[in-house]
């Protein structure tokens, strides 16, 4: 544990910032796995209402530095493909 009170405050802030990136970071994969769930089940609606809030997460993500970019578009471009394959066979 650090004597300087510099340094505790620091390791406080990165305490506070890792659990907030970790809810950021757990929320884009649960969505993610909501639209893989959905489109699994032939649910054409949900499928799309699922990858909104999936897309919004992932920006959001990417946003903030904690997905790159690339790593952002590649997710978005995977989900999309999946729900646009199901529209296309329902």
């Amino acid at each position: 544990m650090p004597n300087i009170k510099s340094a505790i405050k620091r390791v406080k802030t990165n305490d506070k910032r890792r659990a907030h990136n970790a809810s950021i970071k757990s929320a884009m994969r649960s969505a993610i796995k909501k639209v893989d769930a959905v489109v699994v089940n032939n649910d054409t609606d949900n499928a799309k209402a699922a990858l909104a809030e999936a897309t919004k997460r992932i920006d959001k993500a990417a946003q903030s530095g904690l997905i790159q970019k690339n790593t952002a578009a590649r997710y978005k471009s995977n989900l999309a493909k999946k729900v646009n394959g199901l529209t296309a066979t329902a």
